[in-house]
């Protein structure tokens, strides 16, 4: 018992570790439990970037100049400026673009403005510049809200609720297996899917300001669930179905074209 309490008065202590984020055009904040160092979450995204970077290279495959190089380069600069509605240090960020000439439908951006983008999800998907933008948005939101530092920062506290808790009650290596399912069902998931749901606001505000059509994300998620085919269920998805992201989106219009419509966009 008194390993238990120990437990959960560190958990307490973990817990009261967070930041929080201006608020996004929805008017809501929220704090997040950020207990990894921002720094050594930088130092893994970089290494991650340049291992990719080299291994592209070494294939032939990294794309640093040309037409589909300057279409992207141009859409991630045009939305640069922006970040700093949502976070001042941002637009300081050493933000660097990587073009992989790869069929994946695939992009990301990592912690300091580390940018990844597949020429697959361009021409596979034949995106416009609005879509880009709506991808683009979507992801430099995860490095933003600092989504990667979060979820390492949840895991670490997860597994540690696991070990001291599964020791301090005596359990079996069977019921050990059960409880990590019951931890990933009902804690990791949901934050996975409340991440992706955060960044694809953040993400549609940023594209908005920056001149882009908000309603691109719409129709970008129309051609991603065409292509996706079956998908499992939402609640064993690090994803929101689809049709619920395309819904939450829709919802968010009417707060998302002003900014739109101010920054020179037309409709």
């Amino acid at each position: 018992m008194k390993r238990f309490l120990t437990f959960l008065t560190l958990a307490g202590l973990l817990l009261g570790c967070a930041t929080s984020t201006q608020k996004n055009v929805t008017g809501k904040s929220r704090s997040q439990l950020l207990i990894v160092p921002a720094s050594q979450v930088q130092t893994m995204s970089l290494q991650y970037y340049q291992q990719e970077k080299s291994e592209a290279s070494n294939k032939g495959r990294l794309i640093t100049s040309g037409p589909k190089y300057d279409r992207v380069a141009r859409v991630l600069h045009r939305m640069i400026p922006q970040v700093a509605v949502f976070r001042q240090d941002a637009a300081a960020w050493q933000w660097e673009l990587a073009l992989i000439d790869d069929p994946t439908i695939n992009a990301h951006v990592l912690a300091g403005g580390k940018v990844t983008f597949y020429t697959g999800l361009i021409d596979t998907l034949k995106l416009t510049d609005d879509e880009i933008a709506a991808v683009m948005g979507h992801e430099m939101s995860h490095a933003l809200r600092e989504h990667t530092r979060e979820k390492m920062s949840q895991d670490a506290v997860g597994q540690l609720a696991l070990n001291v808790g599964g020791a301090a009650l005596g359990l079996g290596e069977g019921a050990m297996q059960l409880a990590g399912l019951a931890k990933q069902l009902g804690l990791d998931l949901p934050f996975s899917r409340g991440m992706e749901s955060e960044a694809d606001v953040y993400g549609l505000e940023l594209a908005a300001r920056s001149g882009y059509d908000p309603r691109a994300a719409i129709s970008l998620w129309d051609k991603m669930d065409a292509q996706g085919g079956g998908a499992p269920p939402q609640f064993l998805s690090t994803h929101p179905a689809p049709k619920n992201r395309k819904a939450e989106l829709e919802k968010l219009m009417p707060k998302v074209m002003p900014l739109y419509r101010a920054a020179g966009g037309q409709g």
